[in-house]
This record gives C-alpha cells, structure tokens and sequence, in this order.
C-alpha cells in the first residue's frame, strides 16, 4: 500500500507540476489579451492622431487661402470669402464634387470651423473642434468620448 501511495504521489501528483510542456500555452493564454488591447490601443491613438493632422492641414489651407485676399473697397466685389475657405479646410478644395469626403470622417459640416476676422495685428484665426468617433476599445476601457480641437492663426498679406 505504501508502495502505491509513493508512486501516486512522486509519478503523477509532484511529477505533474515538474513538466513543463505547457507551460507555453499558459503564457501564452496570459500574455495574449494583453497583447491585443496594447495593439488596439496604439492603432487607435494613431487614428487620432491622423485625424488632428487632417485637421490642422485643412485650417492652414484655409488660413493660407484667406491671408492672400484683396481687402475690400469701393472699386470691386472681392474675390474670395469665408464660405469658400471653410470649403478647402473641410474638403481640400474649392469646388468638391456631389459626393465629395471631407477630409476626415464623421466631420459633420463646415460651419463647424470659426473664422475670426484679421484683429489689430492683422492676423486671422481659425479654429474647430470635432468629437472623435471612438472604437469599442474605448467604450471597454472607460474612457470617454475625445474633442479634437484645433486652431491656426495667419498673418493678413493681401494682395
């Protein structure tokens, strides 16, 4: 009896917690989530990211755009205008097609953007902000919805 209690005991009790052929998988089984919710993450500030550059290049074209306009006067209707400038920074051009993409997705509409006339320095700003539309990443981890806002200022040149 004591025979079989040692080998029951050494042999498979204690002999099990020596092996090691799956020590891998369990580590793997731990590390993986982990893994996954890290990549997640990085992926998505990465979208963030993208989108606030989306943003700031469409506020300096528009910016840009404004800076070179004639100042009015009596002697001509002026060329350009705020509606045109919140176009470019919302599209990137001047003239989009019917079914043109803004430059960044779920931007709802160009009167998002603000334009503050040239001040006593002569400079024009432009500013926005855009609520980011998160993965469920987010949602899991808790965190709650994220306002891109973005602003540009240019120096008034005329023509």
């Amino acid at each position: 009896m004591m025979a079989l209690r040692n080998f029951i005991l050494h042999r498979l009790c204690l002999g099990f917690w020596r092996r090691e052929e799956g020590a891998v998988l369990a580590e793997a089984l731990l590390a993986i989530p982990f893994v996954t919710l890290f990549a997640a993450g990085i992926l998505e500030f990465g979208s963030i990211f993208w989108q606030r550059m989306q943003i700031d290049a469409g506020l300096r074209d528009a910016g840009r755009y404004l800076s070179r306009c004639r100042p009015p006067s009596g002697t001509y209707v002026p060329t350009c205008n705020q509606v045109t400038a919140k176009t470019i920074a919302f599209y990137g051009t001047q003239t989009p097609a019917a079914d043109a993409e803004p430059r960044v997705p779920d931007w709802k509409d160009p009167s998002d953007i603000t334009i503050t006339a040239p001040d006593a320095d002569g400079n024009i700003t432009l500013s926005t902000a855009h609520l980011y539309k998160s993965s469920p990443v987010f949602g899991f981890l808790g965190i709650d919805a994220i306002t891109i806002n973005s602003s540009h200022e240019e120096r008034y040149i005329g023509w």
